[in-house]
């Protein structure tokens, strides 16, 4: 979840001959030391998920140029919200579930009146023709042992794959997931995450005690507990935040 720098040029300088001068006024200087203290209350250029452990928004580039894998451990809630406010801010998604009467009502009522998630069976997923005017997320739930998917991430198209718990084949996923988000896990299966993710003794700890809109996302490299608050609409469509479905 790393910041996108501003486009070149977007502020650059003027080009003269056009319009009045404007008015001269002093310069505003800062020092070094103090550039530090400056800040820009914009996070990545994407999904807020929800806030950090400052209160801070935490943001998902999901739509992004090269192929992008996501592999959630948690319940259906927060990856129906997920799917909800991709769909929000822009991008098509399609749904790969064995239980599409789970998603039903998101496919209802997402998009006003647009058709924007779409519901497949597993393993019927069509080419998406994603590109950058019309980015997609394909989420993949398919329960424990998902099958290879059919469509796989690519540019403008990232895959989030919901696993209800660790499976046999959650090794295989995390390692390949540019992403992985872990809700409440048992002891056993936050020991089993944390050599996999190479994480600290004090998140492995947490992971068994989370709340249920609790999420840790980590990279190799990084790593953010995430408090997702369902809106009065996600409220009204998927419920209170649960983990277990």
């Amino acid at each position: 979840m790393t910041a996108r720098p501003f486009a070149a040029g977007l502020f650059g300088a003027g080009r003269g001959g056009f319009g009045l001068p404007a008015p001269r006024r002093e310069r505003h200087v800062v020092t070094a030391a103090e550039l530090d203290l400056l800040a820009v209350p914009v996070g990545d250029d994407g999904v807020v998920i929800g806030e950090d452990a400052e209160g801070r928004p935490a943001v998902l580039g999901v739509n992004r140029p090269t192929p992008y894998e996501i592999t959630l451990i948690g319940g259906l809630w927060t990856a129906q919200v997920l799917a909800l406010r991709t769909a929000a801010a822009g991008a098509r998604v399609a749904v790969e579930t064995g239980r599409g009467p789970a998603w039903a009502d998101l496919a209802r009522e997402a998009g006003a009146g647009q058709t924007c998630v779409t519901l497949h069976e597993v393993g019927r997923v069509p080419p998406q023709g994603a590109s950058a005017g019309s980015p997609v997320l394909v989420v993949r739930d398919c329960g424990m042992r998902p099958p290879r998917g059919r469509v796989a991430a690519g540019a403008w198209q990232s895959v989030l794959t919901l696993l209800p718990y660790l499976s046999p084949t959650a090794p295989r996923l995390l390692r390949g997931s540019a992403l992985v988000g872990v809700q409440r896990v048992s002891p056993d299966e936050a020991a089993r995450i944390g050599e996999l993710m190479l994480l600290p003794r004090s998140v492995v700890e947490a992971l068994p005690t989370l709340g249920d809109a609790v999420t840790l996302w980590c990279t190799s490299r990084d790593r953010k507990f995430v408090l997702t608050r369902g809106t009065r609409e996600e409220t009204a469509l998927f419920g209170a935040a649960r983990r277990v479905d």
